[in-house]
């Protein structure tokens, strides 16, 4: 009843409660995206009545996102605000239209949902229920697989797999790939995983050294994918694994090698997939949703989008490179500024020195985007008026999650070349442009910005010697690999280069 009597704001499902019964909600805006959260951490939600007494909670418990599409990260929707809870197995939120299970010509194609545990409790306090539908949902994905489900099409815990495996980051020293995402995920493309809904999923963290261990994997053929937090890019295994019940599938010690021309001249952000390190400001006064005051969460908050236009009403973003600071001075939407009854692109500014530019050599921009709703970025070096872009992402994304109060949407990296001639020495200029107008929800949320150097030679010439002589036979990036390497890790990257060299 709130939300029919509220006001509605810039789109249906926002209201502004104007006239409860509860005085507490009053001039509070509500809607069913502020309860939104990753696959990864929807393991138990619900509602507590606190009318009744004692008090009686219902959960939704999801114990496994084997069956849930768009991986670990993919957000989706909780609750509707008015006291309705979802058990959500697949949608568009946060992805786009094309999001979703497509089947063509006679198509055959089964997938289990499910199972999901609803779960009643009641106590006297509210804090005891919610502690108590924790344990619970602990208690039900210790319990995955179920073994009760008598379905062919369900395999119990005997009739799955495990994959294991070990994985490296090498980028320009080889590390321990520290809480990885390892997944695997139906054969495709590095970082398709995102948007595969047809096929099951299965994932992992990696501990402190890089191990990592996939349970309960069906029997099928998949692809391995991981990401590292801090590392940009997407891996993918060259090979095919194949998980058959009751196999457990060692891979051993693998290599990812991020993209990488050369050193780090500077960077915005942290690469982690989400704008979350970003500034993100407090909400207008009279749109509050005191759900998310002070909290972590806070682009929760309804309305963000027009911060922007207050926060710089007449001239656009400006980030100095050594003097900003990105949790403070980048916005964490690039959105368009509300003039009048319109919305028009905006401009943001990189501007960073340079000494020693190499003039005949190529610098490398890396974008990496945590978000991005029917935007496109155009990239400009030291000139803005008059000249056509040196790079644009054309039209992309539909993924909505600025009015959506996500932090993210899906994941896209972009890498520009910047000739040494488009340098000069001391002030230069980097443009963004959003140049999309017409709506306050299209734009983009950057994850991290880099840009690189042209490639320097390794400055150990053991190791130069060991890729060169592997260069001879085939074309592989360039190494560069930490003078305390261990040689067996060593011996495994040139292995893994020389099986990619027999197979090219």
């Amino acid at each position: 009843m709130d939300l029919k009597t509220g006001q509605h704001l810039g789109y249906k499902e926002a209201v502004l409660i104007t006239n409860s019964s509860n005085p507490q909600l009053r001039g509070e805006v509500d809607d069913k995206y502020q309860y939104s959260c990753d696959n990864k951490d929807n393991r138990v939600h619900g509602w507590i009545s606190s009318k009744s007494n004692p008090q009686i909670g219902f959960w939704v418990i999801m114990p496994s996102d084997e069956f849930r599409a768009g991986g670990p990260v993919k957000q989706d929707l909780t609750s509707h605000a008015s006291s309705t809870s979802l058990a959500i197995f697949f949608s568009v939120h946060y992805a786009g239209a094309d999001f979703g299970v497509r089947l063509r010509n006679g198509e055959r194609w089964n997938k289990v949902f499910g199972p999901v545990f609803m779960y009643l409790n009641s106590d006297l306090d509210s804090t005891s229920i919610w502690e108590d539908a924790k344990r619970q949902a602990a208690q039900e994905t210790k319990s995955w697989p179920y073994d009760f489900p008598l379905s062919q099409d369900f395999p119990h815990s005997n009739q799955r797999g495990e994959v294991t495996g070990r994985l490296f980051v090498n980028d320009r020293t080889i590390t321990a790939a520290i809480s990885a995402y390892v997944g695997l995920a139906q054969p495709g493309d590095a970082g398709s995983w995102q948007t595969n809904s047809k096929g099951y999923q299965f994932w992992s963290r990696s501990d402190k050294r890089g191990h990592f261990s996939i349970k309960g994997v069906r029997e099928g053929i998949y692809n391995l994918y991981a990401w590292v937090p801090g590392v940009i890019g997407d891996y993918k295994h060259y090979a095919d694994i194949i998980v058959r019940p009751g196999s457990k599938v060692g891979m051993g010690n693998i290599m990812y090698t991020p993209p990488r021309n050369g050193p780090t001249l500077w960077e915005i952000g942290i690469p982690d997939r989400t704008a979350t390190e970003f500034y993100v400001p407090d909400p207008d006064s009279h749109l509050v949703n005191r759900l998310y005051v002070n909290h972590t969460e806070k682009y929760r908050q309804y309305g963000l989008w027009d911060r922007y236009t207050d926060l710089y009403p007449n001239q656009d973003l400006i980030y100095t490179v050594g003097v900003s600071d990105y949790r403070r001075d980048w916005f964490f939407a690039h959105v368009n500024r509300h003039v009048n009854t319109s919305y028009v692109p905006t401009t943001w500014q990189i501007v960073f020195n340079t000494s020693d530019v190499i003039r005949r050599g190529r610098y490398t921009l890396r974008i990496a985007l945590a978000s991005a709703n029917m935007a496109e970025i155009q990239v400009r070096i030291n000139k803005f008026k008059g000249v056509r872009p040196h790079f644009s992402t054309g039209l992309i994304g539909k993924d909505n999650a600025i009015a959506r109060h996500g932090i993210h949407g899906l994941y896209r990296l972009y890498s520009v070349t910047i000739s040494g001639s488009q340098l000069v020495e001391g002030t230069n200029t980097i443009y963004l442009r959003q140049s999309r107008p017409a709506s306050p929800f299209i734009g983009t949320m950057y994850d991290y910005i880099r840009l690189e150097a042209p490639p320097q030679p390794s400055s150990n010439p053991n190791i130069s010697n060991a890729c060169t002589s592997i260069n001879t036979t085939c074309v592989f990036n360039a190494c560069w690999i930490s003078d305390s390497l261990l040689f067996n890790v060593l011996l495994i990257y040139i292995f893994h280069s020389l099986l990619h060299c027999i197979q090219y």
